[in-house]
């Protein structure tokens, strides 16, 4: 029997000849699959998927589907949440190892400890946290609907932000709340240039900078317009620009150049001057490596019955009042 080596995915070789795309069609067929993709995934795999989406989709989609099982091709933490929301289906990942820097600068042992130290809050926690963080949770948030669910509470509510606090002062910054913010943030947005977005603003005077909330503060305030990724995708195709400086994980513009064949979009460059700002857990995820999950069945994801009991709290109080609220 194949296993998931220590390596975190299963390394089998691929023939040769061997058509990947077909062959993934074909494995999602025989065994009722259907592979989610997240839109910072490569090319390939957006293609192949027969959903692609940001968080909040992704979670929304994965509540719904029939299929017996889902292969998640993103990060870690949407792997578990699919689990939460599936606990009864088997839920795959192509590698183990495809984490998230900004679900690890919040381990759930450290955030405990935060909160005890701050009693009475109500605690808001960003999709972006593995499953033991959701169970000390009273609801999730995408970045799609986070302002909407923090504008739901009353002005007063004492409310704790984690783990991004480049979101959440976003989010203070857009509802005049004063949340208390956990100090944690996302490698791929944190290490944006914003000499590089000036740069890029002198070059193309008439591109529109479209940033995703969970940059710099620095780089919001030199954007036209922030928002989710969904939102970024959906304010490219409306606008009637035709040149878009995109200051989020370079996978969306495959998306965006597939809805809007005739503008242009460009990547923004990260403080050390690399051209192109990937994430390096979600590539992580290759066509071999999906195939191979879908053909053994491994890498799976397991959550302790308690956890999920717990985890899912939260969470479904996200989908219901996205529901609620029209996202």
């Amino acid at each position: 029997m194949v296993q998931t080596n220590s390596i975190g995915y299963i390394n089998a070789p691929v023939p040769k000849d061997v058509d990947l795309k077909e062959a993934i069609k074909k494995l999602c067929k025989e065994k009722n699959a259907v592979i989610l993709a997240h839109y910072y995934q490569e090319k390939d795999i957006q293609d192949i998927a027969d959903f692609v989406g940001d968080s909040l989709a992704l979670a929304q989609w994965a509540a719904k589907t029939e299929a017996d099982i889902l292969v998640m091709c993103g990060v870690h933490f949407m792997g578990e949440t699919a689990k939460i929301l599936c606990p009864e289906k088997k839920v795959l990942v192509p590698d183990l190892n495809a984490g998230c820097s900004l679900a690890d600068s919040c381990p759930a042992f450290e955030f405990e400890k935060f909160l005890k130290e701050h009693p009475g809050y109500t605690v808001i926690s960003y999709v972006n946290t593995s499953a033991a963080v959701k169970t000390l949770t009273d609801i999730v948030v995408t970045s799609t609907n986070a302002k909407q669910i923090v504008e739901s509470f009353p002005e007063d509510e004492k409310i704790i932000f984690g783990p991004d606090r480049n979101l959440g002062s976003y989010i203070n910054a857009v509802t005049g709340r004063n949340m208390l913010l956990w100090d944690g943030a996302c490698h791929v947005h944190e290490n944006f240039s914003l000499q590089s977005v000036l740069d890029l603003k002198n070059k193309y005077p008439e591109a529109l900078v479209l940033t995703h909330p969970e940059c710099k503060k620095s780089i919001i305030e030199n954007s036209d317009f922030v928002g989710s990724t969904a939102a970024l995708i959906k304010f490219a195709v409306n606008s009637d620009k035709k040149q878009f400086i995109i200051v989020t994980e370079s996978g969306v513009i495959h998306e965006m150049e597939k809805r809007c064949p005739d503008k242009e979009f460009i990547p923004v460059s990260t403080e050390d001057g690399v051209s192109c700002n990937e994430c390096k857990y979600m590539r992580l995820n290759t066509m071999e490596k999906l195939y191979n999950c879908l053909k053994f069945e491994l890498p799976e994801i397991f959550i302790d019955k308690e956890i999920c009991r717990k985890a899912i709290k939260p969470i479904q109080r996200m989908l219901d009042k996205s529901a609620k609220l029209g996202l």
